[in-house]
């Protein structure tokens, strides 16, 4: 059973938010992060363990945890959600050679249908945006938009004068066994970047991002949608950082250098 009032409290929601609402105070207050992977722990998609690790135990999780979770918390407010995997296409990625490792929902309410995700970690939505190809969309700075390309639909975010690929997906509804046999790989397999690194991301209510991640030199990034620092650290402070900068306490470097529970 999906307990509402714990997610809200968790969250900093009022009593009967819209929409837009729960996804901004979602995205705001519940870290990315994949440290269950990191240390070797498959996740789990199970209801109760979502609410366990993101509510009661105030952890983070990635997209296939946080869109079941938000797809939850919309359903108890009326609204019917469908599930849809994407490719993820940062960094240059072949388009066509990735495993569909990305959870968005599609979201049916007062008849009108949502593109909402907030598990994509350093550029996942901060509001739902109408569904399909259309408009420019402006969240608290940052330029997002949808277009089509072929039988898919393709999620960009403005980077500097041109516009940049996130993920592209066909926008039809997948059954739950496929989300779990996608969440399965990517928190598993031996080459998953979720299991080989270290990505953590937090959103402040003015669209600052907040970063952790060895991808490249291990650094800590602050990002605006005017200005990147990046600051090289060394990995004897990530359990600090985890606490300070990513509400995350109760983590410890182990004799390999991985992060680990302080326990």
């Amino acid at each position: 059973m999906f307990d509402f009032a714990a997610y809200a409290e968790r969250t900093g929601l009022r009593e009967r938010p819209s929409l837009a609402e729960v996804h901004r105070a979602h995205a705001v207050s519940i870290p990315f992060e994949n440290l269950d992977p990191h240390r070797g722990v498959p996740v789990s998609l199970e209801m109760d363990a979502l609410q366990r690790k993101l509510v009661s135990d105030r952890r983070g999780g990635y997209c296939f945890e946080h869109n079941l979770l938000l797809k939850a918390a919309y359903e108890h407010l009326g609204a019917d959600v469908d599930l849809m995997l994407a490719r993820v296409r940062v960094s240059g990625a072949p388009r066509a050679m990735r495993p569909r490792t990305h959870l968005v929902l599609r979201v049916h309410a007062d008849g009108a249908v949502w593109h909402a995700d907030v598990g994509f970690g350093s550029g996942t939505l901060l509001e739902p945006i109408p569904f399909g190809a259309g408009d420019v969309h402006d969240q608290s700075g940052w330029q997002v938009r949808v277009v089509e390309e072929g039988d898919e639909l393709v999620l960009q975010t403005l980077d500097g004068e041109a516009w940049a690929d996130l993920y592209g997906f066909v926008p039809e509804p997948v059954p739950l066994i496929d989300v779990e046999t996608s969440n399965w790989f990517t928190s598993t397999f031996p080459r998953s970047p979720f299991v080989t690194g270290l990505i953590i991301t937090a959103h402040r209510p003015d669209g600052t991002r907040i970063s952790l991640t060895d991808r490249g030199e291990l650094s800590l990034i602050e990002q605006t949608p005017t200005d990147t620092v990046v600051r090289p650290i060394e990995r004897a402070e990530i359990p600090a950082l985890l606490e300070s900068h990513f509400g995350l306490p109760g983590f410890a470097l182990g004799s390999d250098g991985r992060v680990v529970t302080a326990s």
